[in-house]
């Protein structure tokens, strides 16, 4: 073969061979990025299999900042968390202070039980408006989770983020509702035994901190005042105990879904 041909040849070999070591590089640079992915997906996985209770996510999410996926989680627990501190917060302003606090009946005047009843009727109205103002906190939380989300994780992923996110919210969401049911009740309850003090003020007398009555009949009245009372009451305490158990119940699914993932 001629030299100059020849020439062409190894040029072109020499040439073949730099296209195919440089393809060859790329895909191992490609293949690293992948490994390096899968070892920081698999090790953010093992350390989410070894949480025990969901205040661990938020630290095992700044120790694996590149997971996006764990980010999320992170920020769904907080905006589950900041949920749980707001209701805490209209919950308490449910009551006003007097209706509230434990009230010395023997020590109270007219006056104060006129105050006190006043209160309790604010409580019932507030007790009755809500769930309303519960369920738009719920709502704030959802739809700040999903447009977090939606900037990181495929749909299918903030698919299942959001149905865990709504189970957990028609758990309290009836519960809530059991218990500001109850609460009513009791305030209810609560009036209308004001109302029996208020109507016999001046009539009953305070002994050794007890209240006596001057007949059977006003007694009788005021004994059933106390119970449906302390009925109602009791209710509230055991409802509050179901709403107790349904956030832990929320916190375990909502962990039972990140060792899922």
């Amino acid at each position: 073969m001629p030299s100059g041909q020849n020439s062409k040849w190894r040029i072109g070999i020499a040439f073949a061979v730099l296209i195919a070591a440089l393809a060859a590089g790329a895909y191992f640079v490609a293949d690293l990025g992948k490994l390096q992915e899968n070892i920081s997906a698999g090790e953010s996985r093992q350390a989410v299999q070894d949480i025990t209770d969901v205040s661990q996510i938020e630290a095992v999410s700044r120790k694996y900042g590149s997971s996006k996926l764990l980010q999320v989680i992170a920020m769904a627990t907080r905006a589950a968390a900041e949920t749980g501190t707001a209701t805490e917060k209209l919950m308490s302003e449910v009551a006003p202070p007097a209706a509230a606090r434990e009230f010395n009946f023997g020590a109270a005047s007219r006056a104060d039980l006129e105050a006190l009843r006043r209160d309790i009727k604010t409580a019932q109205a507030n007790a009755a408006a809500f769930m309303p103002r519960f369920a738009e906190l719920l709502k704030r939380e959802r739809d700040a989770v999903r447009t977090n989300a939606l900037w990181s994780l495929k749909e299918d992923a903030v698919a299942g983020l959001l149905d865990n996110i709504d189970k957990r919210h028609a758990d309290m969401t009836a519960v809530m509702s059991r218990l500001l049911a109850a609460r009513g009740d009791f305030y209810r309850a609560y009036d209308d035994f004001v109302a029996v003090l208020i109507d016999e003020f001046g009539k009953y007398k305070v002994v050794d901190g007890q209240l006596v009555f001057p007949s059977q009949r006003t007694l009788a009245r005021y004994n059933v005042a106390a119970n449906a009372m302390l009925s109602a009451k009791n209710r509230v305490t055991g409802v509050d105990a179901e709403r107790k158990t349904a956030i832990k119940s929320g916190q375990e699914r909502w962990l039972q879904f990140v060792k899922g993932q």
